[in-house]
């Protein structure tokens, strides 16, 4: 019962974005605290989040969308037809929104294997954010933004782990050493700032619009990991279980295959992240180059070791 009030609560999120505890509550004859305990669930695995204040209530990013795969085809096709029934049985406009909804997920799903190519025995795919093709999709809502002049609210989380609320017009993506930014004006600090995309957990839309403000590209900071002490020449041999996460990490266009394995030759940024994000692909990835990263891996992960011995 739990599981299925969960899964209905996410389609009406996906198709609402927005809704009150109350409605939940009303909907499935459960406790408001009941609404809430089962949106800390989703929120493991749904960027599902909860807004206060007046325009307040439980919402979803307008970014996030149903993974491929989330259903089987046939499984589509018998919830269509279940769907159909129902309408035909009760013309309800909710049945024919989510009998339409239903397939286009069809459709799209579709459309991304016969886009998908392959290279060798691995399968080319979108990025992830959460889940399957979130990071496109996340890159395809700032996208829209840009051009529509639509101002989002984001939750973003800084280096140092603080998360915070804020409202931005987004103004231009930037691509630097691989990795996606948009500059935007942000209403927090009154003033530009460049927000990492991998840093934004939520965007929402919201109803306002926004004029362009003027700016400059050289007064966009790009001078970052331009020095050569901020920076390091890397070389990584890729492990087929690590494929996907290593090409949306480094770009398709440092990865080259030789003989039946796979390298890439990159230039990052030589911080503290560089090792965590070589060690959250796990032995998926092995540093050839440099020597000194090499010997960071090594003892960041004899440290890891060290605190899981026995006292």
């Amino acid at each position: 019962m739990k599981y299925t009030i969960l899964l209905k609560m996410l389609f009406d999120l996906l198709a609402k974005r927005r809704v009150t505890a109350g409605y939940f509550a009303e909907k499935y004859e459960i406790s408001e605290r009941t609404v809430y305990r089962y949106v800390d669930e989703l929120s493991f695995t749904v960027p599902v989040y909860v807004k206060r204040g007046r325009d307040g209530g439980i919402c979803i990013s307008d970014s996030y969308k149903l993974p491929v795969g989330f259903m089987s085809e046939s499984e589509y096709e018998a919830a269509i037809e279940a769907l159909s029934a129902m309408y035909a049985q009760l013309p309800e406009e909710r049945f024919l929104a989510a009998k339409h909804k239903l397939s286009a997920q069809v459709k799209q799903e579709r459309r991304d294997v016969a886009l998908s190519g392959e290279i060798g025995a691995f399968l080319v795919d979108g990025g992830t954010w959460g889940d399957t093709r979130s990071f496109s999709e996340k890159l395809k809502l700032f996208q829209e933004c840009i051009k529509e002049r639509i101002v989002l609210e984001i939750e973003y989380h800084s280096r140092t782990g603080e998360k915070t609320a804020r409202k931005i017009e987004p103004h231009v993506l930037v691509c630097k050493q691989n990795v996606w930014y948009v500059y935007a004006f942000c209403y927090k600090q009154r003033a530009f700032r460049l927000f990492r995309l991998g840093r934004v957990v939520s965007a929402v839309k919201t109803e306002e619009r926004f004029y362009k403000r003027p700016f400059t590209r050289e007064d966009i900071p790009l001078s970052f990991w331009t020095n050569e002490t901020q920076s390091v020449d890397a070389r990584f041999l890729i492990d087929e279980s690590a494929f996907v996460d290593a090409q949306d990490w480094l770009g398709s266009e440092h990865l080259y295959l030789k003989g039946d394995k796979w390298y890439a030759d990159v230039t990052l940024p030589n911080d503290d992240g560089l090792v965590k994000k070589i060690l959250s692909l796990g032995a998926g990835i092995t540093v050839l180059d440099p020597p000194d990263l090499k010997q960071r891996v090594r003892d960041t992960l004899n440290k890891i070791a060290k605190s899981y011995e026995k006292p």
